[in-house]
């Protein structure tokens, strides 16, 4: 199975960090494009990628690019793929569908149509045909139709990278895993100064920075991906890549990474993730409000995700939390750059320090802003 070219998705807003994480691991022709970065190298690079990308969604392999109109277009573009390439009659199978702006809207008849040219395309060729298994497949497809273009695409990763294993308990509305690494990237730390979050809920962002600055490569965590059931899986260069991050990984941290919250639950939560995550020796854990934050001294990088009231009434209450993280970072971060994370501007502007940079991202739906404050 080889193709020279792949595509990493990632959360709008987060394509040039993923573009250049792409770059550090010596990955050739990477290129922008709206939600996710295009890039060469065949399938040691897709390999690699998977193994150590920590803001990318999905590793995907790009088949086919055709216009698509109407059904019959859609399973006529399916079907003039060699699937046989990809597929045994053996193996399990499942299909993915995103639309938008386009003459077909449902995504369920655009996913079956898919299934449908698939299998039909098998049983011509061998007179039996895969079975479909929407949860755990052998074979993701990725069917996108975007302005009456359909681009299909094998998912590499299988389950979203996002997932990385060591956050079993889902607390309330977490950030994921790659959006926490993305933030930890956007404050350009390289592990050498100390890391603060004294918000930490279950510890996502903290432990993510730790990973980074240990050389941890997320992909270590996980037990399977899509690309080890395909056919020409080559265990012995996934085992080598594997072995070399392993004895890459750093015995200690070079600075402190700390982490507090008032939440009691929230903080076992964080404790037993950062164990789950490898880091949990590495990672100072404990609890107490963002008011009582004494942080090693600076320079250093504080992040925070504070709550920012999706429900009506909530906005109101949340005003005081936001005046004491500005009052917090004023008297006590000295030397520090603090970054606060935030779907509610209006709540915001109660931290009353003037935002160096703003950057616009997205948690899921919501538009949010990444506020970047120099402590002087």
């Amino acid at each position: 199975m080889t193709t020279d070219h792949f595509f990493a998705t990632t959360a709008k807003g987060v394509e040039e960090v993923l573009a250049a994480e792409l770059t550090r691991l010596g990955i050739e022709n990477v290129s922008i494009e709206s939600g996710g970065v295009r890039f060469g190298g065949g399938m040691p690079a897709a390999y690699k990628a998977n193994l150590w990308l920590r803001t990318a969604s999905r590793v995907l392999m790009p088949l086919a690019e055709f216009p698509c109109e109407t059904p019959e277009q859609l399973y006529q573009g399916v079907r003039s793929v060699s699937w046989p390439r990809y597929l045994t009659t053996e193996m399990t199978l499942a299909v993915d569908c995103t639309l938008r702006d386009c003459a077909m809207t449902h995504s369920g008849f655009v996913a079956l149509k898919t299934k449908d040219a698939i299998v039909d395309t098998m049983r011509d060729r061998f007179g039996g045909r895969p079975s479909v298994d929407t949860r755990d497949p052998d074979l993701r497809v990725n069917v996108r139709l975007f302005r009456n273009r359909c681009f299909l695409s094998l998912d590499c990763s299988g389950t979203p990278l996002d997932r990385r294993g060591y956050r079993l308990d889902k607390h309330e509305a977490p950030l994921k895993e790659n959006l926490a690494a993305a933030l930890v990237e956007m404050t350009g730390w390289d592990g050498s100064v100390p890391f603060v979050d004294p918000m930490c809920g279950t510890g996502t962002i903290a432990i993510e920075a730790a990973m980074k600055a240990l050389r941890i490569p997320p992909g270590l965590l996980r037990t399977k991906f899509g690309f080890q059931r395909w056919p020409g899986y080559d265990r012995t260069l996934w085992t080598t890549l594997a072995k070399e991050a392993r004895q890459g990984i750093l015995p200690a941290l070079p600075a402190p990474v700390v982490a507090s919250d008032i939440s009691h639950s929230a903080i076992a939560m964080a404790h037993e993730n950062a164990g789950r995550a490898g880091v949990g020796e590495a990672v100072t854990i404990g609890r107490g409000a963002v008011g009582e934050l004494i942080p090693p001294p600076g320079p250093g990088v504080i992040v925070m995700n504070p709550p920012y009231g999706k429900r009506l009434g909530e906005e109101e209450a949340l005003r005081p939390l936001y005046k004491e993280i500005g009052d917090v970072l004023k008297q006590r971060c000295k030397g520090y750059t603090a970054y606060i994370f935030t779907g509610n501007l209006e709540l915001a502007k109660g931290v009353g320090l003037k935002a160096a940079r703003r950057i616009v991202l997205f948690n899921g739906p919501i538009e949010c802003r990444l506020l970047k404050y120099e402590m002087y």
